[in-house]
């Protein structure tokens, strides 16, 4: 078994087998998502990451087990304490290989949140959405008009609007533009899904 590299305070280093299973990881990770080893070791990695960035991951992880790059860095929507929160840090990963065949592990690095201006919440995983809420922030993401988006909801132009009107307000936003930012920054939307597909944790 692989163990993680000393790391320099403030940083979260843990070391995933083939599989993504989490195998070994420091203090700071295991503090970082307020959990024990006992929690943790065991588990697959995608249990920490949010819901709408794990496809895209994923298949960075894939690339790197298949040697098609020997690292990667990319910002990452991490699960925070309690699973009440979302925030966002830049993670590095690096393939090590072992001097057997199959060997591979990945070690994962990460600044802990709070530690500096890359480390920021940035979403509460609360239930804002109804069903019908959700199919059409997909089709604005998607850059469906309001007619055809209506006929394929089984909806009259006005239901549409009045639903948008509703999600500009919860979001806060002043336009359809900004509400498919907003969505995406928030993670409602899952990153690298298209057609735009809503992240489930987000619907009533």
């Amino acid at each position: 078994m692989l163990s993680p590299a000393p790391a320099a305070p403030g940083l979260c280093v843990a070391s995933l087998d083939k599989t993504l299973a989490i195998q070994q990881a420091n203090q700071e990770f295991f503090r970082q998502f307020n959990a024990s080893s006992e929690d943790l070791c065991g588990r697959n990695f995608r249990d920490v990451v949010h819901p709408s960035a794990r496809q895209p991951l994923v298949r960075q992880f894939a690339n790197l087990l298949e040697g098609k790059h020997q690292r990667f860095v990319t910002p990452v929507l991490a699960v925070g304490p309690g699973e009440e929160s979302a925030f966002t840090v830049p993670l590095t990963a690096v393939a090590v290989r072992g001097g057997v065949p199959d060997t591979t592990a990945i070690l994962v690095m990460m600044p802990t949140a709070g530690d500096g201006e890359e480390a920021r919440v940035v979403s509460r995983r609360k239930k804002i959405l109804s069903s019908m809420d959700a199919r059409i922030l997909e089709g604005i993401a998607a850059g469906v008009s309001t007619i055809p988006l209506a006929a394929s909801l089984y909806l009259s132009r006005q239901g549409v609007e009045y639903h948008v009107t509703c999600l500009l307000r919860k979001l806060k936003v002043p336009n359809r533009a900004a509400l498919v930012s907003r969505a995406y920054s928030m993670g409602v939307l899952k990153v690298g899904a298209w057609p735009p597909e809503v992240v489930e944790d987000f619907v009533k």
